[in-house]
This record gives structure tokens, sequence and C-alpha cells, in this order.
């Protein structure tokens, strides 16, 4: 494959690289020294549904800001990855300066669908690399709420006549993952089996408090029944269905029947408003300025794949990242991949040949929701976290994205 062979001449021409160069401490690294996130919110009915996109990316810059104890001046660039919204730009710029960021600190928003947290992790820590900056923040940050990505006038005729992938390209989500379970006889019962999973895993580890580490208590404003604004403080993930077993979603109906009988509510990524932030700069800065250095960015991929069948991008992306390392999943501890649906996740956990215990430990984007821009950002997030816990090392986050597409990112963690 075109993949391994790439790998193998950039492993010829770095033969020290693999999992030593990977777990190596340089003054050079790119290191993350704050990771955090907001809590999760259902879309339309939970803690943010009355809460606007800007006031979200402004009480966390605020809350990075003000845990990090770094002075504002020293960050020179915010990169905000969203998909829903065509003015977050403008809305992020007003954040930043409202969290106390000074005029000098630049922003700008991006769009890599379900990917976009992780693109801007890699666009902040790659502008650090290459000398264009020395402190950056990289966040995503979706309020589902009032957008998403539907797309809602057609494409050029001509683009469409071209090629048949062209067309597949606005399939709906919900339809590429019938493709999926079709093409790849992932069964109903697979998926709700795993489901379940993802829904006990999240359950136990809330019960346990292993969220408490990297959630930030967001104040913000609710309208009750009565239509008055109530002021709440918001510290726990809301997309948990306490007690859910795999005989009560068999019993939910298919979501899209119109394309097929398997992906419904109860196996899907839920709806959701949240965001997730994390400081990076290099080691050498941090370890100047006094700031803890939580892990490091090692490096991250994307590959393309038919869009049909797009939600299995992580089988692709992964693959690639380890060549490039020259490292196997077996020098890896955790693996978050984002569960947009559990046809997907199935298949990715199948062929990867990960186990339950490896692949999103705390469970994922099906109980957790799936903020569509902040879930790059919130992967690593909670990928560092659970390294923490486990005293583990390696961690690899991963998204398939919408047209075809998967992305991957390999960390280090740093505290043991």
């Amino acid at each position: 494959m075109a993949t391994e062979r790439v790998g193998a001449i950039l492993n010829h021409l770095n033969p020290s690289s693999g999992l030593d160069r990977i777990l190596a401490k340089n003054p050079d690294d790119i290191v993350i020294t704050l990771a955090v996130r907001t809590p999760l919110c259902r879309a339309k009915k939970g803690g943010f549904k009355d809460t606007s996109l800007e006031y979200m990316i402004y009480a966390l810059l605020k809350q990075v800001r003000e845990r990090s104890n770094l002075d504002p001046k020293l960050v020179e660039d915010i990169a905000c990855g969203n998909v829903g919204d065509g003015k977050t730009s403008y809305k992020l710029r007003a954040a930043a300066l409202a969290a106390g960021f000074p005029n000098t600190t630049s922003a700008y928003s991006l769009n890599r669908f379900c990917s976009s947290g992780l693109k801007a992790t890699a666009d902040i820590a790659h502008s650090i690399t290459n000398g264009s900056i020395a402190i950056g923040i990289a966040m995503g940050a979706e309020q589902m709420t009032v957008g998403g990505d539907a797309i809602t006038d057609p494409f050029d005729p001509a683009v469409l006549a071209l090629s048949q992938e062209s067309q597949d390209c606005i399939q709906p989500m919900g339809w590429t993952s019938e493709n999926v379970a079709r093409d790849f006889a992932i069964s109903r019962q697979e998926m709700d089996r795993y489901a379940a999973d993802s829904f006990g895993k999240a359950e136990r580890a809330q019960d346990a408090g292993q969220f408490d580490d990297e959630i930030v208590p967001i104040t913000t404003k609710v309208k009750g029944k009565d239509g008055a604004l109530e002021e709440v403080t918001l510290t726990k993930d809301e997309g948990i269905r306490r007690g859910t077993t795999y005989e009560g979603l068999a019993k939910i109906r298919s979501a899209f029947p119109q394309w097929g009988p398997t992906t419904t509510g109860g196996n899907a990524s839920q709806l959701t408003d949240g965001a997730a932030a994390l400081l990076l700069m290099k080691r050498s800065t941090a370890e100047q300025l006094g700031q803890p250095i939580l892990g490091k960015y090692v490096s991250s991929t994307t590959a393309g794949l038919a869009p049909r069948i797009m939600g299995i991008g992580p089988t692709v992306a992964i693959p690639k990242l380890l060549a490039i390392n020259n490292i196997t999943l077996d020098d890896v501890d955790v693996v978050e991949i984002n569960e947009a649906f559990a046809s997907m996740a199935v298949y990715c956990r199948k062929t990867l040949g990960l186990t339950s215990e490896k692949m999103n430990p705390r469970g994922g984007a099906i109980a957790l929701g799936h903020p569509l821009g902040a879930t790059g950002a919130r992967l690593v997030v909670t990928g560092l976290s659970e390294l923490r816990r486990q005293k583990k090392r390696v961690l690899i986050t991963s998204m398939c994205i919408g047209t075809g597409m998967g992305m991957a990112g390999l960390f280090v963690n740093e505290v043991l």
C-alpha cells in the first residue's frame, strides 16, 4: 500500500523513529499545558440550549486564561473548529477579547467537519513548530441547538453529473451509516450491544468522578417553562442515559427507514452543545514559564476514502499515522475514536483489532454526545485524562470526516 511505502521511506530517513523517539523529551517538543472542556449538554433541551456560541467560547476561554496562570499577552493565536456556524470567526474574536485576551492575540475558525477540533490542534502545533507563533490555543465549539451540517441547497448539476462519488458527498450521515452496516455486514444487534457498552462505560466513569478533572464549570442562563431566564452552573455531561440496556435499545425504531433498518436514536451519536480547548507551546517555553506539562503532541495525518462509507475513516487514518511514526497499535495504550454511529464504531473496533478496554474506555459520542466541531479536541482532553488515570503513556485520537476522510492524532501523556 502507498501508506506503508511512505511510512517505510520516512522510517529509513529517520532511523531513530519508533516508540523510543515518541517518548523522548526534547526542548522543541510541542506540549499541552492545559486541557479542559465544558460539560456536554443535550441540544435543544439541555443546559446550553439558550446559550449563544460566542458566550460558550467566551466562558471556556475565560477558564483557560484563569486556570493557566499565563499572561494572556503571550498567547499569539487561537484556532477554533466549528461546523455549523459560518460566522464563527467573528464570534471567536469577540469572545477572546471579552475573555481577557488582548487584541494582539489573533484568532480564526476552521471547518474540517467532525475532526475540526483535532485539525485546530494540529494547526496550532504546526504553527509553533515552524516558528510562526510561540504559544497558541486550539479549541472546538459547537452549538447544535441552532446549527448543524445539513445541506439545504443542491449542488451544481454539472459537478454532480461528473462523478458518482461527487453525488455521494451529499448523502446524509444517517445514510452513510446504513451503507457501512450493509456493506460490511454489521448487524443491528452488534450496534445496539456496542451502544449499551458505551452508555455503561460513560455512566461508570461519571459515577467514579473520572470526568471531573477535564470538565470546567460553566455558568449560563436557561429559560424555564415560563420563559424566564434562570442562572445555572453546568458541571456534568447530560447525554448519559443511565441504566441503558441492550434490551431497551433493541426496542427503538429505525431512525432512517428509507435508507436501512439498523441506525437508531439509541445507537448513534447525540446532537450536543459543547466546547473543548488545549493550550500548546514548546517544552522549552513551558519550562521557562513554569507551566505544567500534561502531554505532548507528536503528529497527525489525514486519509481519504469513499464518501458513501465515510464513517470508517479511522481505519485508514490510524494505520497511516502508525506507519509514519514506526509504531503499532500494541504501542498505544488508549484509542479514542469518535462514535458517530455504532455501525462505524463496530467496524473500526473489529478492523483495527481493538478491545473495549482500549477503545473509548469512558464511552464515546453515543453516550456523551457529539458537538461536531468540538469533538476532535474533546477526544484529546478525555484521552489525556484517561492516560493519567491508568498511568499509561500513548494516545491516538481519530475521527471520521463527512465526504469521506479520516483524521488521526498521536499524543503522549507526561503525568505519571
